[in-house]
């Protein structure tokens, strides 16, 4: 068995990606609560919500390879971060919504993504104990 088929191989990384992605979830809630205080602050919003987002979701095309649950993460990260900051230029500019909570719903699919994102660190954990 090598170093990368043990179970405990790399428990710092696991701790550090749960770590990142309860982070990551309790940014995009603080962001939604700083988003109500008017257009400077939507606006401060939109790129908080994008350059925080992008890295993470770089990262995990990156690197997800053949992990469908961090694949998943991702990909629902991305289209929350893509439809609250379209929601919130669209306010911003037009005083229009997409839809009617389109910002609470993509902020939702963001802290799901982040929670889905700490719990691909545990996907193959049982099968790799049973070796």
């Amino acid at each position: 068995m090598t170093a990368s088929q043990k179970p405990d191989a790399n428990k710092p990384g696991r701790v550090l990606m749960v770590l990142a992605a309860v982070m990551g979830a309790g940014g995009v809630a603080a962001a939604a609560y700083a988003a109500h205080g008017g257009a400077e602050r939507m606006a401060s919003a939109v790129a908080l919500i994008l350059l925080a987002h992008a890295p993470a979701i770089l990262a995990i095309a990156l690197f997800g390879g053949r992990n469908r649950i961090l694949m998943l993460g991702g990909f629902l990260i991305a289209g929350g971060a893509l439809l609250f900051s379209a929601d919130l230029g669209l306010r911003m500019f037009s005083g229009m919504r997409l839809f009617s909570n389109a910002a609470p719903a993509a902020g939702m699919a963001m802290m799901a993504g982040w929670l889905v994102t700490g719990i691909s660190a545990f996907a193959g954990w049982r099968r790799h104990q049973d070796h």
